[in-house]
């Protein structure tokens, strides 16, 4: 009996130590950045301000489990002469888009909800919206058709709706300067689901989830997401004891920066497709969820089947097109990958590898923010990257061509 006992404690001590070797070597094969890499990315964003291409910004890697990099640069406040820190807030505008895709996600796992219910089961007015049959830029005048088919939840998070922007659609800024109502009021620029166009798609999911949930935004986002991810400074609202940590916005005029001041009081603009403030490490927390399928820490949002569905092609054989710079003060032509890449529900698909890897992989998900605020996800090389700047034109040649440099020293230095 004591011999069995033994064998019975060698065996079990064994697969202690396979579980502990198991566990140290799943840590160990986690991406990192090297001293090197780690050196070099500081050095190029501490010259990117000091030759003042940006006034400052700052800039996280993470894997799933850790932060890799987080660092601050330049100013926060240029007219006050308050430097950027790592808690610094920013405005981070359509960042908010994939939040609420996740928070629809989450009804759609609860059954509340179908991708392919038509969005007029829940939100009657989009029921029997019409299609531009005819359309004439020199009056602004249109004919209309019916739609083939009706908006579902499915369009309007992969953008295939046939809603519009004014700053991605010259139409649609035409229409809403003639008609004077607004861009959910307009007839349809395509029929739903045979085309790409950004849109203020998540808009209309934002109504969805307050009538769903019967809860504002601001209390939805927290109580189902910010809280579990441990996202403390995450909100539509920036409270009277945190605007000392709110960036200033600049807006570039040929070299020249200018700086707009901070209001004395902040105005929220909660929407679903944009208006969320956060900090750099708080959306690591959304990304970390993202690169463990769904869950961080003790906190599960989504399934990883939901995140797989998430991230693959949602819009078949359509394509990302090119958003015109249809108001260049607000917006460059955007984005990269345009006329290949896909699009998931709720981002943006790359389809081609990065060369000579030291650009994201096939399979990256990303999107940003009107400010020039920047993430993707790879889960091919195992990390997330979030970007943020507070500067317009979006997409400009300058601040895009730092994040691009900052990315290639990323994967040139990750291990």
């Amino acid at each position: 009996m004591t011999k069995i006992c033994c064998i019975i404690s060698l065996i079990g001590f064994s697969f202690v130590l396979a579980a502990i070797y198991s566990s140290r070597t799943q840590s160990a094969a986690l991406p990192a950045l090297t001293s090197k890499g780690i050196a070099s990315m500081d050095q190029f964003l501490a010259d990117t301000v000091a030759k003042q291409e940006l006034p400052g910004l700052v800039a996280a890697v993470v894997n799933k489990d850790q932060i890799l990099y987080l660092k601050a640069f330049g100013k926060q406040n240029v007219g006050q002469n308050i430097p950027m820190t790592k808690d610094t807030i920013f405005r981070i505008a359509s960042m908010t888009k994939p939040v609420t895709s996740v928070a629809i996600m989450m009804l759609v796992e609860q059954g509340k909800i179908r991708l392919d219910d038509p969005i007029s089961k829940y939100l009657p007015e989009y029921k029997g919206r019409e299609v531009i049959a005819t359309f004439s830029e020199k009056d602004g005048s249109y004919t209309t058709r019916p739609a083939k088919q009706e908006i579902t939840i499915r369009h309007l998070l992969a953008h295939t709706s046939g809603l519009g922007y004014d700053f991605t659609s010259p139409t649609v800024a035409a229409l809403l300067k003639k008609t004077g109502k607004g861009e959910h009021e307009l007839p349809l620029l395509f029929d739903p689901g045979t085309q790409w166009l950004y849109s203020t798609s998540p808009a209309v999911l934002g109504d969805l989830l307050k009538k769903l949930s019967g809860q504002s935004l601001e209390q939805h986002f927290k109580e189902k997401v910010f809280q579990p991810l441990q996202m403390p400074d995450t909100s539509f609202y920036v409270p009277e004891d945190k605007l000392s940590r709110l960036v200033t916005k600049h807006k570039r005029g040929g070299a020249k920066l200018t700086e707009t001041p901070n209001p004395a009081k902040f105005t929220a603009f909660e929407s679903g497709e944009g208006g969320l403030n956060a900090t750099a490490a708080d959306y690591a927390a959304f990304v970390q969820m993202l690169l463990n399928q769904g869950s961080r820490g003790s906190a599960r949002l989504l399934k990883p089947e939901s995140i797989r569905q998430m991230i693959s092609n949602q819009i078949g054989p359509v394509i990302v097109s090119e958003m015109p710079a249809v108001m260049p003060e607000l917006s460059a032509a955007f984005p990269f990958g345009a006329g290949k890449d896909k699009f998931g529900l709720g981002f943006q698909i790359t389809m081609t590898e990065g060369k000579a890897r030291h650009e994201r992989s096939a399979g990256s998900y990303a999107w940003a923010g009107i400010y020039n605020t920047h993430f993707w996800v790879d889960p091919k090389r195992g990390i997330g990257v979030i970007f943020l700047s507070q500067d317009l034109p979006f997409y400009n040649t300058t601040t895009m061509g730092l994040m691009r440099q900052f990315e290639h020293l990323v994967y040139a230095h990750l291990q």
